[in-house]
């Protein structure tokens, strides 16, 4: 990861906040649906709370790895190079 130029390392971190402003904003679409079904037809017990939840501590656990601990990670990396080996050998 140390041979990258900057522009590489800026392109890799803008890809990695795209990312998550796509799962932010498919989270609260989806939320956002939920919730409609949930006032709808089970108004009576909140059970949207749980999806809110859940998929809420993935997408703040995204948001931190991306804005708060935005550290080189090599899993990219290493997928990279597994694909590129792919190829050498076809």
């Amino acid at each position: 990861m140390k041979d990258l130029t900057a522009y590489e390392r800026a392109e890799i971190r803008a890809s990695a906040k795209f990312g998550f402003y796509i799962h932010l904003i498919v989270y609260v679409t989806v939320i956002l649906m939920l919730f409609i079904i949930n006032t709808v037809t089970a108004s009576e017990y909140f059970w949207v709370k749980w999806p809110i939840m859940g998929w809420g501590i993935a997408v703040l656990m995204h948001g931190l790895r991306v804005h708060v601990f935005p550290g080189e990670s090599k899993v990219p990396q290493k997928m990279i190079e597994r694909e590129l080996e792919k190829e050498e050998v076809l």
